[in-house]
Formats: C-alpha cells, sequence, structure tokens
C-alpha cells in the first residue's frame, strides 16, 4: 500500500491487461533492512499523512535488521508516531491484517500481502509474492541436481565463479561504477539478526569481518545452511535463477534499467572467459527484450488507502481503464524518482562527458 508500491502494481497490471493475462508473479527483496532512512523502509508505512510504525519496534530493533531479521516474535502493531492520530484509514487497515505473531517480518509481510491484494486490486488476478526465502529453495533445488547447469558452472568449475567476482571488480573500478556492486559473493551470511557480507576464498565462504570460514564453496556445506537459512542468495543469483537462466523478462525498480544489463554482461563475459556455454552466450547476446522497469513511473496524488475507504478500489479495473487511456508523459508526471535521484544525475553527468556510451560493451545486453 506504499504509494510508490501500489502505482508499480498499477503499472504491471496494465501491462497483464494489455496482453490478457491474469497471473502476477512479484519478487519481494527479503534482505532489505526495516528502515533504509528515517520513517522510511518495510518497517514505516504512511498512513493518512501519518508515520506508523507496522511492528511497534524500537529504533535498535529497526537499524540494521532486515526483514529475513530475527529474533521475533512479530505482529503488526501499527503504532502511530504521533499518539491520538488514529483515524478511518488506519482502523481499517488494523482491522483487516492477521492478528497472529510471525518469526520473521517477511512472514508477517507475505500473510498480509494474502489478505490484502484482493481488497486492493479485486479479484482479477492471481496474485504470488515470492521473495528471498522461495529463491533459496530454488537455488537448493538446482544444486540438489548433480546435473544442473548451475552446480556445475557455479560451484564446479574452478574458473566461473571467479570469473564473475572479478567481472563485478572491473565495473567497480570503470565509468559503471555504482550501479552493480560487489555487496557479497553469491550468497549473504545470516547471523544473530544481521545481513552480513561474505568472500569467496580459495573454495571458502569468509566473512571478511573475522576471517572465520563459513561454509565450503560446496554443494553439501551450501545445501545445509540455504536450508536452516544462515546463507540466503544474492540479487545476482537470484537473477540469474529466475531470469537469465530461464530467459523470463523481468518488470523491476528504477535502478533496474542500467544493473540488470549489466548482470548479463558480467554472465557472459564469465562464460566467455570460462570457454564454455556458447549457445547461452549467443541466446545472451541476442535477446532483445531482456527487461524493463515500471517502479516510480506512474504518478499519482491519490492515496491507494483513501481509494479503498472512498469504495473505488472496488474498480481496480476502472482505474486500469483510466491510466490505460492516457498518454504516458501523462502518467509519468514529472518522472521525480528519477531526475531528482543522485545515481542518475551521475550517469547523465558521465553521458555527457563521453565516460559512458551506448556502444560500450557492457551497454550491449540492454
Amino acid at each position: 500500500m506504499e504509494p510508490e508500491a501500489y502505482y508499480t502494481h498499477i503499472f504491471s497490471l496494465l501491462g497483464l491487461s494489455a496482453h490478457g493475462c491474469s497471473t502476477y508473479v512479484s519478487y519481494a527483496v527479503s534482505t532489505v533492512n526495516l528502515v533504509e532512512k528515517p520513517r522510511k523502509g518495510p518497517g514505516w508505512l504512511t498512513v493518512d499523512g501519518r508515520s506508523v510504525n507496522v511492528f511497534g519496534l524500537s529504533r535498535s530493533r529497526m537499524i540494521g535488521y532486515s526483514l529475513l531479521a530475527g529474533p521475533g516474535p512479530y505482529r503488526f502493531e501499527l503504532l502511530p508516531r504521533e499518539p491520538n492520530t488514529e483515524g478511518d484509514a488506519l482502523t481499517l487497515l488494523r482491522s483487516l491484517l492477521p492478528k497472529t505473531q510471525f518469526e520473521r517480518p517477511a512472514h508477517a509481510i507475505k500473510a498480509a500481502n494474502l489478505i490484502l491484494w484482493p481488497k486492493m486490486f479485486g479479484g482479477h488476478f492471481a496474485f504470488l509474492q515470492i521473495d528471498d526465502e522461495d529463491i533459496a529453495d530454488l537455488v537448493a533445488d538446482h544444486l540438489s541436481d548433480e546435473n544442473s547447469w548451475l552446480r556445475m558452472r557455479l560451484l564446479e568449475d574452478p574458473k566461473f565463479a571467479s570469473n564473475i567476482l572479478a567481472g563485478l571488480d572491473g565495473l567497480a573500478s570503470g565509468p559503471w561504477s555504482g550501479w552493480l556492486a560487489r555487496g557479497t559473493d553469491f550468497f549473504w551470511l545470516y547471523e544473530n539478526g544481521k545481513r552480513l557480507p561474505l568472500r569467496l576464498i580459495a573454495g571458502e565462504l569468509i566473512d571478511p569481518a573475522t576471517g572465520i570460514k563459513v561454509a565450503c564453496f560446496t554443494a553439501p556445506d551450501i545445501l545445509e545452511r540455504l536450508a536452516n537459512r544462515s546463507l540466503v542468495p544474492n540479487l545476482l543469483l537470484m537473477f540469474l535463477v529466475l531470469s537469465i537462466l530461464p530467459g523470463v523478462r523481468a518488470l523491476g525498480g528504477s535502478y533496474q534499467p542500467i544493473y540488470y544489463p549489466l548482470m548479463r554482461y558480467v554472465v557472459c563475459r564469465a562464460l566467455e572467459a570460462a570457454g564454455v556455454d556458447e549457445d547461452l552466450r549467443q541466446a545472451l547476446a541476442t535477446d532483445d527484450v531482456p527487461g524493463a522497469w515500471g517502479h516510480r513511473v506512474i504518478e499519482c496524488d491519490d492515496d491507494p488507502l483513501k481509494l479503498f475507504l472512498d469504495g473505488r478500489n472496488g474498480g481496480i479495473s476502472d482505474l486500469i481503464d483510466r491510466l490505460g487511456d492516457i498518454s504516458f508523459a501523462e502518467a509519468c508526471g514529472s518522472m521525480k524518482g528519477f531526475v531528482t535521484d543522485p545515481s542518475w544525475h551521475e550517469l547523465h553527468s558521465r553521458l555527457r562527458q563521453g565516460l559512458v556510451t551506448p556502444a560500450d560493451e557492457e551497454w550491449a545486453f540492454s
């Protein structure tokens, strides 16, 4: 119901509706922190223009902890930052959300969306929300098969993983820096409720802060840790299994138009350096519709909860028809999500200086 997220969903439904499709799969990143900036992030919600603490957690319980963090339990408290500011919208929301306790915030949000989705968006579209735990299970599925591509290339090919990491380091030191960071090497470590980066060194995943070995970069070790959620795949690994390998188009956030082609570039160069999978390299190189972006596209002043309270959400098809009948430029508004973003400003500056160009080999996979 956060407006940017709500209208991103609307944008997706516009596309589904135009193509006569009715099944919507949405990937929610549960490795994000509860708080991204003051009173903004999954731990906070704006209702009637006021900040609401979703789980009623103290600042110390939110800073540095992610949606897959512990310890629980978590429940929907919906505590307004200012006292005596309930309002009809918050009262309604509290009545709709589940009253049960959850082990992790990610579990609570998935359960809430199962309830909220048909109420906010109607019953015309089937909705499936997946997150990092689902990706962990999918990656485990791949790695459990001795003949799977992911197991043979990522874990058993001595060059592929190191080529990927070298490619990421190369991007970080060049003109495309800042768009595809090497935050962690393929997996995040979860320990004491916090998400920690890992480094792949000599066939072992190491915690760089302590130098302690977390796991061998082998199927048995990683499968065990995926199962107990002490390891969770990173974004690159997620895109590899959900989009790049199966050739599925991804509609993503406002940074995805840059970092996703760079991911494909890094994967292709790693395969080329290893001298393997010419057919996959060719498929990546010739795919001219690998992805799209939809976050922060539609700009509307309407608050999703107010639409619901006014009874207008039952006409979700009316909203889709209304937005579908106006021009793209009208729907986009000022594009403030882009024009006020420092990363896009920096990219614009690099383009003007000729430091990056559409002819760059890194951009061949856009």
